[in-house]
């Protein structure tokens, strides 16, 4: 990983650059974000990179057939570009995964090697009638504490998830209060690294606790298809009124 990349990701835990440094050089490293790997470049995948690569991130779109994905890297300009999932996983400092559900068990077989150790968001929601017998004990068990149990060694965060692609793309950088996007994980480095992504997307993340917490916006929970701002989400959620950043 580059340097000024691997630093950009430490120092997000810390509350931000100019708490670590002098002003010159946190200016300059401010630049130096880290690369994205979007694994199922879909509706989802598609929107929230567009987002990311909008605020100035070099973002690799992945699918199994790249060649579909050239028009989407053809509008989104020079930092946009496409891969197989293996190359995505290779290419980000951060990966954000938006597949069907099913297809997570043989993702975190197949990229355990090159995942291992990244922070991963994770977008994928069980649905029974598409995803076969993952579904069922996904919904029974928590789908936070399943995709990390199918996705080993990553430093996982449920992140844009409880949203359709549309809402979260008419919505980031709206006027006023920004939309919320809940978040659960155990790792406070890769929650920092998550927030920081979703602000500059536009929008505002909401911590709402550990990957155990993740079912409050999975399918059928009480965050789920809630399109609030950070207060209202809070409140619905039963949170503190201010989370940690």
């Amino acid at each position: 990983m580059n340097m000024n990349r691997r630093r950009w990701l430490g120092v997000m835990a810390t509350g931000g650059l100019t708490s670590v440094l002098p002003a010159s050089r946190a200016a300059g490293m401010a630049d130096a974000k880290p690369r994205i790997g979007v694994i199922g470049a879909g509706n989802v995948g598609g929107t929230v990179g567009g987002l990311w690569v909008r605020a100035g991130y070099s973002v690799m779109f992945s699918s199994r057939h790249p060649d579909t994905l050239k028009a989407l890297a053809g509008r989104l300009g020079p930092l946009a570009s496409t891969g197989t999932p293996a190359e995505a996983a290779r290419y980000g400092d951060v990966l954000f995964v938006a597949v069907p559900y099913g297809a997570l068990p043989a993702l975190g077989r197949e990229l355990a090697e090159p995942m291992h150790g990244k922070v991963v968001l994770d977008a994928c929601n069980p649905f029974p009638g598409r995803d076969g017998p993952i579904a069922e004990p996904a919904l029974h068990d928590g789908v936070g504490l399943t995709s990390a149990a199918l996705l080993p060694g990553t430093r996982l965060v449920r992140a844009f998830n409880s949203l359709g692609a549309s809402t979260v793309g008419s919505q980031a950088h709206r006027a006023g209060t920004p939309l919320a996007i809940p978040i659960a994980g155990d790792d406070a480095d890769a929650l920092a690294v998550a927030s920081r992504l979703i602000r500059d997307a536009g929008l505002e993340p909401v911590v709402i606790g550990p990957l155990a917490a993740a079912r409050l916006t999975q399918p059928g929970g009480p965050g789920w298809l809630v399109a609030e701002t950070a207060p209202e989400l809070r409140r619905r959620l039963g949170l503190p009124a201010t989370s940690p950043p």
